[in-house]
């Protein structure tokens, strides 16, 4: 009996599709089998190039593994540019056999894939921290500090000591030997799950202070800028978390 063409669909869908019966569906000559082939084909060319791209971005730790090192820790951080809430690191030990390989810089990804990575990097990763630094001291010891002190605190974090580390364009202040790497959430696997991590992180933290100070739409634009945000400035004055240095705020309070 001939398989139905929703059928073959629904096979073709399956995690691990059988050799015959796709030699045999190949010589299949009804249009629609034909349709599922090419989309079929369509989706493994995909997934080939993401394993190729995510094996390309494993070639610095693979490098330092060959030199010895074993526990390399991938570093990012993020909120930077907020007028509110924390600074956020992580730091990331992946292991050799790591293969999530949508894993790559959060800022390519939606918020739907991000939630659902960083479980998968929770799961495999041999160790990772989170290093926070609220906005008072961010106040006290400007921006670009408050990130590095962040990424030093995630690294602390871990259980698993850290022998070299692969940070996004910054230095830490530890006695480790590391290499910065521009764009490096984009380059390097490590780092990319670092920066998922931050991000997934934050974002849950000023979902929370959305609810604790209402009014800055905080859960929708992560202590940015935006209109709503500042509007929201505006009628209530700044919040216990907004970072009293950067010029919209300390404008806003030269002027009261």
């Amino acid at each position: 009996m001939t398989e139905t063409i929703a059928a073959i669909k629904a096979a073709l869908k399956a995690e691990k599709v059988d050799e015959q019966a796709l030699t045999n569906w190949r010589k299949d000559e009804r249009a629609g089998v034909k349709a599922a082939l090419a989309s079929y084909d369509k989706r493994l060319a995909k997934e080939a190039k993401l394993k190729a791209d995510f094996m390309t971005r494993f070639s610095f730790e693979s490098e330092l593994w060959e030199q010895g090192f074993q526990a390399i820790a991938g570093i990012d951080e993020v909120g930077r540019g907020p007028l509110a809430g924390p600074v956020v690191a992580a730091a990331c030990i992946l292991p050799a056999d790591f293969d999530v390989y949508g894993v790559i810089d959060s800022k390519q990804l939606s918020e739907r894939v991000r939630d659902d990575l960083v479980s998968k990097i929770k799961e495999q990763a041999v160790d990772y921290g989170i290093g926070v630094v609220d906005a008072a001291r961010i106040d006290e010891i400007n921006i670009y500090q408050a990130a590095r002190e962040a990424m030093k605190k995630s690294v602390l974090a871990m259980d698993v000591p850290a022998d070299y580390l692969l940070v996004d364009a910054m230095q830490v202040d530890l006695e480790l030997p590391q290499q910065s790497l521009i764009k490096g959430d984009a380059r390097s696997n490590s780092i990319g799950a670092a920066s998922i991590l931050a991000k997934v992180t934050r974002d849950a933290m000023m979902k929370g202070y959305d609810v604790e100070y209402p009014g800055y739409g905080f859960a929708q634009n992560d202590g940015y800028g935006t209109k709503a945000h500042m509007e929201g400035l505006a009628k209530l004055g700044p919040c216990p978390i907004h970072r009293r240095t950067f010029a919209p705020i300390k404008k806003l309070l030269e002027n009261d």
